[in-house]
């Protein structure tokens, strides 16, 4: 019972401080963070441990593959050199420093490498979240989620390498290779498989539920059959995640495609929340555990690693910049990215999630006994994770404000000009279909969307053209608010009433709440 209150008030805390993380402008990982460790200086509040051998199967999947439904594949590719950069090059970098550091606090070689692949890759929620409400250029918060994505594989291949040398005592050069090119392989391999038939069942399970059950089922399916094989886990899912982000869309129903987005949306949301939460109790619960072994030293460390970190992030990504930015000038293009974006790019290196779960899922035991070092291993990771959560992320959005970094796309205007070309292009396809269609049959979809172009034409009149007079914008969304109130109260008085059947009254309700969804 004491760790279901425990759950409950994590969840409570979630659902208070989101909506006042956006209220003040704070990230939600900083609020629930601070929110986790206060909860932890309460006498009465459990500290619960999960098995380190469950941690990563159980958490990683289901985020890495919710990483993988965001963004588009084809700004990917277009800014790859950037991604790899950062996703790869700035993440080995970032663990061959943290590993000298480590070094030079008297971790073993191998340790200390298990530490640096565990603080290496930042995490791109916090970051994202300010860079999409502040609207940074799309070309940053691509890179920025790029990064996200590739730099887990490139550290956690570097991590599970790193933990069988310090559970089995020793590794060969030939053998890390070895291990190396089978990770990669593998896990590709295995992750291009899963997504094969993923996309082939979904083709023939017709059906909303099931088809989000597959996609739910499949990036633990992946990291399984890839751990099982000795594979990477981490590029398994990854890989049958694009894979069904490039070639999935097609396969689902339109139930399907709606009911996946919403639910990949809410476990993406609750196990960060959860996870961050967490956060602040497992700190407490490792501070106390370091307290033996001399608190100040391990601190001293941390503090050393984060240094270390915020500062091969700002010399990498800022020579990276002036390269590419050279290098543009030379082909007479414009320059990619200038100091700005670098500057915004390099603060937004906070660490989170995947720092948390391999800090904490790192083994009891190793070669000769107990994990050397594993308490203040944990303690530096989660420190890192804490300082630049807070420090960082309270700090990014002030910082975007002041060097003027921002997009001026209107996002809105974008959607409405796309809506009206898909409904034209409709209307098209309807009007020239071939001359054997009842008539009847013509003129009813040819009515259904005429009539939707010609709303649309109306709203973008008063938004985007300028012929709003003053309050005509507030009175259309207040009218259109009130007409959907409307329908929605006739469908429920039906439904109370008895005069249609449940299933037809919810039919025609999700397609009131989906209309209703564009004016929150």
């Amino acid at each position: 019972m004491d760790v279901v209150a425990l759950l409950g008030l994590l969840v409570l805390g979630i659902v208070v401080l989101t909506p006042l993380a956006a209220r003040i402008g704070v990230p939600q990982p900083v609020v629930l963070t601070i929110y986790g460790l206060l909860l932890a200086l309460v006498p009465q509040i459990p500290s619960p441990r999960l098995p380190p051998e469950v941690i990563l199967p159980l958490v990683l999947p289901p985020l890495l593959f919710a990483t993988t439904q965001r963004g588009s594949l084809r700004e990917l590719r277009r800014d790859a050199r950037s991604v790899v950069a950062l996703a790869v090059g700035l993440t080995l970098v970032s663990a061959a420093v943290v590993t000298l550091v480590a070094r030079a606090f008297g971790l073993p070689w191998a340790v200390a490498v298990v530490l640096g692949a565990v603080v290496a890759p930042p995490d791109p929620v916090a970051a994202t979240a300010v860079a999409r409400r502040l609207r940074l250029p799309p070309r940053l918060v691509t890179v920025l989620e790029g990064e996200g994505q590739f730099n887990d594989a490139t550290a956690l291949t570097t991590y599970q390498v790193a933990l069988v040398a310090v559970t089995a005592g020793s590794i060969g050069v030939a053998e890390v290779g070895w291990r190396l090119a089978l990770e990669v392989a593998g896990g590709t391999a295995v992750g291009l498989l899963a997504g094969v038939l993923a996309r082939w069942a979904l083709a023939r399970l017709r059906d909303a539920s099931v088809e989000t059950t597959i996609t739910l089922a499949l990036p633990f399916a992946a990291y399984l059959v890839a751990d099982a094989v000795e594979a990477s886990g981490v590029l398994a899912v990854l890989a049958a995640g694009m894979f069904l982000r490039a070639r999935g869309p097609g396969a689902t129903t339109s139930g399907g495609w709606l009911l996946g987005r919403a639910v990949w949306r809410y476990v993406d949301f609750a196990v960060t929340g959860l996870l961050f939460g967490f956060l602040g109790l497992e700190l407490t619960s490792v501070l106390e555990e370091t307290s033996e072994l001399g608190n100040t030293h391990a601190l001293v460390m941390a503090a050393a690693v984060v240094a270390a970190l915020v500062l091969t992030r700002f010399t990498v990504v800022h020579a990276a910049s002036a390269l590419a930015g050279r290098r543009a000038r030379r082909r007479g293009s414009a320059t990619p990215a200038g100091w700005r974006e670098a500057t915004v790019a390099s603060w937004a290196g906070m660490r989170g999630v995947v720092t948390v779960a391999t800090a904490l899922a790192l083994p009891l035991t190793g070669a000769d006994g107990d994990f050397p070092y594993r308490a203040e291993v944990v303690l530096t990771a989660l420190v890192t994770v804490l300082v630049t959560l807070v420090a960082q992320g309270l700090t990014l959005a002030p910082l975007v404000r002041r060097l003027h970094v921002a997009d001026p796309t209107d996002v809105d205007a974008d959607v409405r000009r796309l809506r009206r070309e898909a409904t034209a292009a409709a209307l098209r396809a309807v009007e020239d279909a071939g001359e054997d269609l009842p008539e009847a049959a013509r003129r009813a979809a040819s009515a259904r969307y005429r009539s939707r172009l010609e709303h649309q034409e109306a709203v973008v009149s008063l938004l985007d053209r300028g012929e709003a007079q003053p309050g005509e914008v507030q009175a259309l969304q207040r009218l259109l608010v009130r007409a959907l109130d409307a329908e929605r109260e006739t469908v429920l008085e039906a439904r109370r009433e008895g005069t249609v059947s449940p299933d037809a009254a919810d039919e025609v309700l999700f397609d009131v709440e989906a209309r209703a969804a564009r004016f929150e």
